[in-house]
């Protein structure tokens, strides 16, 4: 028997995770509680203010409430071109838990260790260092330290995290909001940045498609930047409509 009924794994993606609230409350709609959920960066965000027993509108307003860069310091270029200490202040305000283990619903976080080159997964240590570790794209954010080694986007090595969950669930449901499309413009080297971190981590979508029983891809979501908060109430609203059509599709 397994331990969990229904496993969640939630991509990174940027602010692009305000679909992946779309797609929890269409879950939710129809009596479907993530019992454990998997994230990488935007979807360890989601998936710890979930895990904290907040609603995905209470998520929503949250995170609405400034500018992307309301949640990240400017400084000069060392090791990332932005730190996420606006993030920090607004997991410790809003998520009473110290530590990922004490969460309502079990989470694991998935992180990369810089010193090892290693991919780590997470369940337990302090919520707010494990959700800044995974949410730190590289260049674009600095690492993360945590003891010894320093940390990164866990996208880089695993951006669709159904690895720790894999043996352990009934079933499996994934959303994923980095999807690779052709792109004709690529403007920047926040651009270059972000395109190349997308390619390398869309590597293996074969066997994560293989090992999910619900695979939810929000339609359109590639045409989405990754770094703004403006189309938030659109994301929400295709992550909630592309999951109520695979919903129908699988009968649920």
């Amino acid at each position: 028997m397994k331990k969990y009924k229904t496993g969640l794994v939630l991509s990174g993606g940027g602010t692009r995770g305000f679909a992946h609230l779309g797609v929890i409350d269409a879950l939710l709609e129809k009596g479907i509680k993530p019992d454990v959920i998997s994230g990488t960066s935007a979807g360890a965000i989601a998936g710890a203010f979930i895990a904290a027993g907040k609603t995905p509108k209470e998520i929503i307003d949250l995170l609405k409430k400034g500018s992307f860069f309301k949640y990240t310091k400017i400084q000069l270029p060392k090791d990332g071109l932005l730190k996420l200490d606006g993030l920090k202040e607004l997991l410790k305000r809003e998520i009473t838990v110290k530590n990922i283990e004490d969460l309502e619903i079990p989470l694991f976080v998935t992180i990369s260790n810089l010193n090892t080159g290693e991919i780590e997964y997470r369940n337990k240590g302090k919520l707010e260092e494990l959700i800044l570790a995974s949410s730190s794209i590289p260049i674009l954010f600095a690492p993360v330290n945590i003891l010894e080694n320093r940390y990164v986007d866990g996208g880089l090595l695993d951006n669709i995290p159904i690895e720790p969950i894999r043996n352990d669930c009934e079933q499996i449901i994934v959303s994923n909001i980095s999807p690779i499309k052709p792109k004709k413009e690529i403007k920047n080297l926040i651009d270059i940045t972000i395109r190349t971190f997308y390619m390398s981590v869309n590597a293996n979508m074969k066997k994560v498609k293989q090992s999910s029983n619900i695979y939810i891809e929000p339609e359109g979501i590639e045409s989405y930047e990754i770094l703004s908060l403006s189309h938030a109430n659109e994301l929400y609203e295709i992550g909630y409509n592309s999951t109520k059509k695979m919903l129908e599709k699988n009968n649920l």
